[in-house]
């Protein structure tokens, strides 16, 4: 049977800050709810001054953002255990932009198709489909620092088998199907524990500034890792990429074990007999929250036919812009570029979670799509990635705002594991979806069909909006 929590606990602030009361008029939080705790932490902040007040985590109020100080964007950095983790997922995510580059080029390199990239891309993500949900249970119920010592070994791991296959000349495409694979296995694990990491690195009052910051570096990453791989693509081959990216796991893995925070499960431990219930709880709030519902539907939607650049970006570099491994990958870097633009302005203005801005990025981001897939010129493509890469990021990182923001502690795993299925669990239909377009029709077809259907999910989102 479901396991009873005391009143409040879901809103309870890490152990180690004391408390601070929620002045009443900040959004809708109860006034008599402590607000996450400031502590010794705090002592060695990027400033000292400019507290934040925080507005509550169910608010839908009209967006309104204004401009503020430089240090309300880098308010999350404030703490220590969030700075170490930040700049060393920093460094990991440029590694594994580097490797994805470099991946679907081998793929090409070994006579792969536009359908086998499919195949590929489905096989990385297939195990997050049916594994997510159980994987966020692990991430309420265990230490989630210790799963991410152990997630991020693996992934170090699988890095540098692939990179000794492919150095030795002995990698097929049948490899790279397994080694996919198995990192879907590991993600399944990996996404959703180190999405409900960060309120147990910085508490709610500065969640939303940390979830955007998070997707900066994210956005950095992408927009870098690309650039980097494909020039060492062309300067030092396929293997240096994949063993760098197996050495940048050593930053992340270094600071976790110096991390303090996470080293306690915050539902006390697995019970074997209610690990379905459990799962069933976390997808019983999804469905009857209409928000969360609203949020993870949409997403569904654009992930699933329309973000599937991994199949698609290779392909229009080679076979409709005619450009080699460096063209693809300032393409990717574009993509990238919009993204970082977007996700450093949500950390900088102070805004709220709200269902029009979700709507306005998937209708942003579908006709977007549709205009990428009329042009042939290079320079336009590289522009319209690069809005692309800012509708995408307004989407998820509001999405990934609301869910992380009005979802009680003891629940956050299991709901950010539906979000993570949703958003890229499902990326394997979407990637045999895109990958048997393409071969259809080329690549213009998964395009044009993709930014009809995000495009089409944001009227549907309008439409069920307006009833909330």
């Amino acid at each position: 049977m479901n396991r009873k929590r005391p009143a409040g606990d879901e809103n309870r602030p890490p152990e180690n800050e004391p408390q601070e009361i929620v002045p009443p008029g900040s959004g809708n939080r109860d006034a008599r709810e402590p607000a996450p705790r400031t502590g010794p932490e705090r002592a060695d902040a990027v400033t000292a001054t400019g507290e934040v007040s925080c507005r509550g985590p169910g608010s839908t109020i009209e967006f309104q953002p204004q401009p503020v100080a430089l240090t309300r964007g880098l308010a999350a950095l404030r703490y220590r255990d969030f700075r170490l983790f930040w700049l060393s997922q920093l460094i990991s995510l440029v590694g594994t932009w580097m490797q994805i580059i470099a991946q679907g080029w081998l793929v090409l390199e070994l006579g792969g198709s536009a359908f086998e990239l499919g195949v590929i891309g489905a096989l990385q993500f297939l195990p997050m489909l049916g594994l997510s949900l159980f994987g966020g249970l692990l991430a309420d119920q265990l230490p989630k620092r210790r799963l991410l010592l152990e997630t991020q070994s693996a992934s170090m791991i699988l890095a540098f088998v692939l990179a000794l296959f492919t150095g030795m000349g002995i990698v097929r495409i049948a490899h790279v199907m397994v080694l996919a694979a198995l990192l879907g296995l590991v993600n399944a694990i990996d996404m959703p524990t180190r999405q409900a990491f960060v309120v147990e690195l910085v508490g709610r009052q500065e969640l939303p500034n940390a979830v955007a910051l998070n997707s900066a570096a994210f956005n950095a990453a992408r927009l870098a890792g690309p650039a980097i791989g494909g020039l060492l693509i062309a300067w030092t081959g396929l293997a240096a990429v994949f063993f760098l990216n197996g050495v940048s796991f050593l930053p992340v893995i270094a600071a976790l074990v110096a991390i303090r925070a996470g080293s306690v499960a915050a539902a006390g431990g697995m019970i074997p007999g209610e690990i379905l219930t459990n799962v069933r709880e976390g997808l019983s709030y999804v469905r009857h929250s209409p928000l969360t519902l609203l949020t993870v539907s949409l997403v569904a939607l654009v992930a699933t036919f329309g973000m599937n650049f991994n199949v698609v970006a290779p392909i229009l570099a080679r076979d409709v812009l005619d450009v080699g491994a460096d063209g693809f990958g300032i393409l990717m870097s574009a993509l990238g570029l919009g993204a970082l633009v977007a996700s450093m302005l949500l950390a900088f203005l102070e805004w709220e979670p709200h269902p029009k801005l979700l709507i306005g990025g998937a209708a942003s981001f579908g006709l977007l799509e549709i205009a990428l897939s009329r042009t042939a010129e290079f320079a336009l493509a590289v522009i319209l990635l690069g809005a692309i890469g800012f509708a995408m990021i307004l989407l998820t990182t509001v999405a990934n705002t609301t869910l992380q923001t009005s979802t009680p502690d003891y629940l956050r795993g299991r709901v950010l594991s539906v979000y993570t299925t949703c958003f890229v669990g499902t990326t394997p239909l979407g990637s045999l979806f895109t990958g048997a377009l393409a071969q259809a029709g080329g690549i213009a077809l998964p395009l044009l069909v993709g930014g009809a259907i995000s495009a089409g999910s944001a009227l549907l989102g309008w439409w069920r909006a307006a009833k909330l």
